[in-house]
């Protein structure tokens, strides 16, 4: 499960209470586009040095599914080459998202890490509650998300509302039960990155416990404090040593990063 809690820490960033329907259901999208992609590298740490151990990109296009607009979003993560003999990692995750309600309608995983292989295809029912895929139908809760969508939906919520030190619950539906999650909100603080200084949002991440990752608020996410709510830099332990992942390209965003503090000359 090491991509998978990459990708649910790149992607849960924060999120409001299930409890408060009428917030977190239906919220409309301000932050993210059709044409939107953002790559960040993997660094790998041991005794403080780091090497580039592999990279994630996400992607976003604008797409019919079932007569419905959605967004259609992609993560696809892999191991550098030339460490493929350690553990090789090619994972590929979709989601088709409501442009209308943030909601996912169908998510997809092919996951490839060391021996460990998975395909599933989810198709959420939001009428019923319910998730299907190749083993059963489950209940979920209303307003639940997949791995993907919980990205786009959450980069819109208005983070305004809370103080250091909350936590903000939310629920995911992953390999046939819903996790109860949670981030824990630390403020503001500026992060250098290679496009220089950040002011950023900064929080940490309940992990969900796998081969990789410990479970735990292991994980510590910065993004970026604007209208695109980007993530630049995300740190975490790990069973043995640690990862730095940082954003290293992107394009067709929103809005400029007009919080980004320039890298003086």
């Amino acid at each position: 499960m090491g991509t998978i809690n990459f990708l649910v820490c790149a992607c849960i960033f924060f999120t409001m209470q299930l409890n408060a329907q009428t917030n977190f259901c239906g919220i409309k999208n301000s932050s993210t586009q059709h044409g939107e992609e953002i790559t960040y590298t993997i660094f790998y740490s041991l005794a403080g040095a780091h090497v580039n151990a592999g990279t994630t990109t996400f992607s976003n296009k604008l797409e019919k599914f079932n007569g419905r607009t959605v967004y259609h979003v992609t993560g696809v993560g892999g191991s550098n080459a030339k460490y493929d003999w350690i553990y090789k990692v090619r994972d590929r995750y979709e989601s088709y998202i409501d442009t209308q309600t943030m909601q996912p309608l169908k998510f997809f995983r092919d996951v490839n890490e060391g021996n460990t292989k998975k395909m599933e295809t989810v198709t959420f029912n939001h009428v019923s509650n319910t998730a299907t895929n190749e083993t059963g139908t489950y209940r979920v809760p209303s307003c639940v998300q997949d791995v993907l969508s919980t990205i786009y939906y959450s980069r819109n919520i208005d983070f305004e509302k809370y103080k250091k030190g909350d936590k903000i619950p939310f629920q995911m539906f992953l390999e046939n039960q819903v996790y109860d999650l949670y981030i824990r909100y630390l403020g503001k603080e500026d992060v250098k990155t290679k496009y220089g200084k950040f002011n950023a949002i900064k929080f940490k991440v309940l992990l969900i416990p796998g081969t990789i990752f410990k479970g735990g608020e292991e994980m510590v996410v910065w993004v970026s404090d604007d209208q695109n709510h980007v993530p630049v830099r995300i740190e975490s332990q790990i069973m043995v040593g640690s990862i730095k992942v940082d954003m290293t390209s992107y394009k067709n965003l929103r809005y400029s990063l007009s919080v980004m503090q320039k890298k003086k000359k």
